[in-house]
């Protein structure tokens, strides 16, 4: 399998929009704690996390999205249930989430973006600082973040078991061991 830097190299050839990055950075650091948590092999869930939008600048459309980006890392020799993990991701490509990693990209993809709408916005401009109830305070206004799915940031942490505040509380403590690297 392609370690880490090769898929980082690889994120970073195909995406010039450094917030991209840095979203995909943000989940990685999510799934791998994740993992940690359940007992789950790291490399593969962070490997996950890096890469399942790493095809969005070239494939936008949601059609294309994970579909054809899914076909370049096969081609590049990344396993079958890295592809389908990544895939799941994307309602429009019809592969339904089944297991615990994709289930952990879907309830991580979403919030680590609104998490960093959330600490921009803060006078330190920081997660560190950033509390769950700034959060939830924060996604109840409609006109904060909209683009934001936030039924997927509400509901995507229901299959793992986890209620929203403790996914929540997870993901801003995983962005903040990477804070400095986010620039947040």
């Amino acid at each position: 399998m392609p370690t880490r830097a090769d898929a980082l190299s690889l994120v970073k050839e195909w995406n010039k929009d450094e917030g991209h990055v840095k979203h995909m950075l943000s989940v990685e650091a999510a799934m791998r704690a994740y993992a940690r948590t359940f007992g789950e092999d790291e490399e593969l869930w962070g490997l996950v996390g890096l890469l399942h939008d790493f095809d969005y600048e070239r494939f936008p459309e949601l059609s294309d999205h994970t579909v054809k980006g899914g076909d370049v890392l096969a081609g590049l020799g990344y396993p079958d249930v890295l592809v389908r993990a990544i895939r799941s991701h994307n309602d429009a490509t019809g592969v339904p989430r089944a297991s615990r990693m994709e289930h952990a990209l879907y309830a991580c993809d979403e919030i680590t973006g609104f998490v960093t709408a959330c600490a921009l916005v803060r006078p330190s401009k920081s997660v560190m600082d950033l509390e769950p109830s700034s959060v939830k305070k924060k996604l109840k206004q409609v006109g904060f973040a909209r683009s934001v799915d936030r039924d997927a940031v509400l509901k995507g942490p229901e299959p793992l078991g986890i209620p929203f505040d403790e996914h929540c509380a997870f993901v801003i403590d995983a962005m903040r061991g990477i804070a400095a690297e986010l620039g947040l």
